[in-house]
């Protein structure tokens, strides 16, 4: 059967965290650390929107960057946060489907790409389908991002670097001084920085910071899953400044080909909920991020995420693979980090799940460790 298969599927893997997805279908009542959507639902005001667009026909084809309206009141929002003038706009499928078309769009093969390690899984695997090359920064044990080590990896053949930040999986949200000094960095080779900012709502301790904010040659990407538990939904965008259009341009013009179009009720909820109040909800993410480091601080080495709502937690026996399947014989779900890193030695635990099973949870780790 391999040979009808093209050479690109040895390149990426099956996801790790959708076995553990799968396998928690399976299980009776698991405590799940596992997968990173919010345990609230789409709040019911928003639903209601989606449903009406539904029921009045709002179910056909926009734009393929995106319903006007939205787009509109998006370049508006971006205008505000980052002082871009006239800001190109493209509306995706998810902030995944956003960065299959930027690299699609950007990378040749052969072109570095320059990713601080830990990563989001999908980084490395795209990279490596369009044929690019990943260089990654180890940023362990604090999970800082490192400036001079990507000043000594930076060269000629760098196309791109990524920068998540609240970061997925260490849950590091980077500071204005850091993100600045990789901008200058960036800045002395004109390179292009890619700016995955789908957890920027869950930020605890500080004022965030956006990448796009402080360097103009930024792709910004942010969504509606996180955020409004939209995860289904499918639905990001991507942003860049005006001298930045013909990148967002190739980007719509992939897109023509792929996803055709975000998805068209739920732009229309999109626009909804661009004006709703979600602090409520996202202050109970900061809960339960304190009981979590509360429960597992004693035990295990580790850094107080800051936000999003992960930590990478560094293994008792310096092995991941290994506790992780201890967990799972004691009915807790987390996934070993070679998911989302060159190194095998921390596991990333979601805190989005009651906090009684917070608290179990972190009870049972414990005793494991």
């Amino acid at each position: 059967m391999n040979k009808y298969l093209a050479d690109r599927t040895n390149l990426i893997d099956a996801s790790g965290i959708r076995k553990v997805f799968n396998l928690a279908a399976t299980m009776k009542d698991p405590i799940n650390f596992s997968i990173g959507q919010p345990d609230f639902d789409v709040p019911e005001a928003l639903r209601e929107v989606a449903i009406d667009a539904i029921r009045h026909g709002k179910n056909k084809y926009t734009q393929t960057g995106g319903e006007p309206v939205l787009c509109e009141k998006v370049a508006a929002m971006v205008t505000k946060d980052t002082g871009w003038q006239d800001p190109a706009i493209l509306f995706a499928s998810g902030v995944s489907g956003g960065l299959l078309l930027a690299i699609m769009a950007l990378i040749n093969p052969g072109d570095e790409v320059i990713i601080p390690d830990p990563y989001f899984v999908m980084y490395k695997h795209l990279v490596n389908l369009l044929g690019g090359k990943c260089v990654f920064i180890d940023t362990y044990p604090d999970f800082k991002l490192n400036p001079e080590k990507i000043a000594e990896k930076i060269n000629d053949k760098t196309k791109l670097i990524i920068i998540n930040s609240p970061n997925n999986p260490t849950g590091t949200v980077y500071s204005r001084e850091e993100l600045k000094a990789v901008a200058d960095i960036a800045a002395k080779r004109d390179t292009l920085v890619l700016s995955d900012e789908i957890y920027d709502k869950f930020c605890y301790d500080n004022e965030y910071t956006s990448m796009a904010s402080i360097y103009p040659n930024t792709i910004l990407m942010k969504g509606f899953s996180k955020s409004y538990a939209m995860t289904g939904w499918r639905l990001a965008y991507a942003a860049t400044p005006s001298h930045l259009k013909p990148i967002i341009e190739e980007m719509t013009k992939i897109q023509q080909y792929t996803f055709v179009c975000a998805p068209s009720p739920f732009q229309q909820a999109a626009i909804a909920a661009l004006d709703f109040d979600i602090s409520d909800l996202i202050d109970g993410y900061k809960t339960k991020r304190d009981i979590y480091y509360n429960g597992m601080k004693d035990k295990f080495e580790l850094v107080k995420p800051q936000g999003a709502f992960y930590s990478f937690v560094k293994a008792p026996n310096g092995n991941a693979t290994e506790f992780v399947e201890k967990a799972i014989k004691n009915n807790v779900l987390i996934i070993p980090g070679n998911v989302f890193s060159q190194k095998d030695t921390h596991f990333r635990l979601c805190f989005t799940t009651t906090n009684d099973k917070l608290l179990k949870g972190t009870e049972i780790l414990s005793k494991l460790a």
